[in-house]
């Protein structure tokens, strides 16, 4: 596996974690129990996801020619 390669996965990977975060905290948002942190935290998750797969589609642009292998 290249580098190339690893580096999507690890990307795509990272970015699902992070928004899946963002899920788990809107919903922890949405008991009786929510705090505007936990909102916070969800936005940010998201944030962060979209911010990861706007990378990666650099990252894939960059390297068009570079081979997966």
């Amino acid at each position: 596996m290249s580098l190339k390669a690893f580096h999507v996965i690890f990307i795509t990977a990272a970015s699902a974690m992070c928004v899946g975060f963002g899920l788990w905290m809107l919903r922890d948002y949405r008991t009786p129990e929510g705090s505007a942190g936990d909102l916070a935290w969800a936005i940010g998750g998201f944030v962060v996801g979209a911010g990861l797969l706007v990378y990666e589609r650099f990252f894939l642009k960059k390297l068009k020619s570079v081979s997966y292998l």
